[in-house]
């Protein structure tokens, strides 16, 4: 089949800027963890998304955050140092965004990394950093790098495995809330992206079923309650996970994921200029094996659940969250995922991608407290 030819749009620095200030008002990815005024002032200095640049300049804005933190847990003074820890994992963070698609890239996530695990450190229950086997096929990597924090209990806690997409790592998810309501978080990266062993692919999927095994050998988790949580393109793995071990978990969130016609040459090309701040294609490219907008054309179709006969398999509880006026992934996806198979639950929003709303993440936690029972 011949390849469409689309024209690629990358966005002027001009407009991204316009597009990440947004973002850092509202404490949005990928700037949670940012002061507003530190990144508008350094938005400002920057002209350009040069990979490069771009990680050089946040991690320069970084760097005098993890000194100050060093200095104080020097001195004993555990709350100045977690403040540090944190604001330069964050800028470290968006040093790395929107992906590790550059030697400076790379680099920023490792420190960002580092940081949040001296952040993570001081927590309670602190942040454990845990190495999950996985049987490798030649050219992947044989462990999955992921964080566990588990509630103080007497009993095997109930997990909810999270993560997020293309550019929302395993160190960027917030799990107070789900301590709260007395589940264990074990969060890791989808494949493609941070730590993840391998790229996504046609049967990336297993890299979960390596994760429940691990579960289902640790004394302080119930193995045999366990529900998942993907995020962004992170629900593609989560709907995909639901309908291929419906057995192995008692429900899953597809929060704002993608199926089918997101992977179509329109849909791509309409996309570039949405609420993605820049380099949507590249990114989803990176995390799915490739490299140029131009691969990711040529194959992104053939990553359709539709296309691989998920959809009318047996399937997990799922729910199904987004934004009906989403311009990163079709709501169109979602609808798909209704037609198909069994009986789904779906909230969608009158909002753009994921749907975030003030309720938004209770609404899920919910659903997840319900299946766990």
């Amino acid at each position: 089949m011949a390849v469409p030819t689309l024209k690629r749009y990358v966005r002027p620095y001009d407009k991204a800027k316009e597009n990440l200030l947004e973002r850092a008002r509202e404490s949005r990815n990928p700037f949670e963890a940012c002061e507003y005024e530190v990144v508008d002032a350094t938005l400002d200095r920057l002209t350009t998304l040069d990979r490069e640049t771009w990680a050089a300049t946040w991690s320069a804005v970084a760097r005098p955050y993890e000194e100050r933190a060093r200095e104080a847990e020097a001195r004993g003074d555990t709350e100045t140092a977690m403040r540090n820890f944190r604001l330069a994992y964050g800028y470290f963070r968006v040093g790395r965004y929107t992906t590790t698609n550059s030697p400076g890239k790379r680099d920023a996530y490792r420190r960002s990394s580092e940081m949040f695990l001296k952040w993570g450190a001081h927590l309670v229950p602190p942040v454990e950093r845990v190495e999950i086997p996985f049987p490798a096929r030649p050219g992947e990597g044989s462990t999955i790098p992921a964080y566990l924090r588990a509630p103080a209990s007497p009993r095997p806690a109930p997990v909810l495995v999270q993560w997020g997409g293309i550019d929302g790592f395993k160190e960027d998810r917030r799990d107070d809330n789900v301590l709260e309501v007395g589940l264990a978080s074990l969060s890791m990266d989808m494949p493609g992206v941070g730590d993840s062993p391998i790229r996504g692919s046609a049967d990336a999927e297993r890299l979960f079923s390596a994760v429940f095994d691990w579960i289902a050998n640790r004394p302080e988790l119930d193995g045999s309650r366990v529900a998942i949580w993907g995020r962004s393109t992170g629900g593609y793995w989560a709907a995909k996970v639901a309908h291929i071990f419906p057995d192995r978990i008692r429900g899953a969130v597809d929060h704002g994921g993608c199926t089918h016609f997101a992977f179509t040459p329109d849909w791509i090309e309409r996309s570039q200029d949405g609420e993605y701040a820049f380099e949507l294609a590249e990114t989803l490219a990176y995390a799915f094996g490739m490299s140029t907008f131009e691969d990711w054309v040529e194959n992104a179709p053939r990553f359709s659940l539709l296309r691989q006969d998920v959809l009318d398999r047996p399937c997990a509880p799922l729910l199904l969250i987004n934004g009906i006026h989403d311009t990163i992934f079709p709501i169109q996806d979602m609808y798909l995922l209704l037609e198909h198979g069994a009986p789904k639950t779906a909230r969608l929003y009158n909002t753009g991608h994921m749907g975030h709303t003030p309720r938004t993440d209770s609404d899920i936690l919910d659903f997840v407290t319900r299946v766990l029972r």
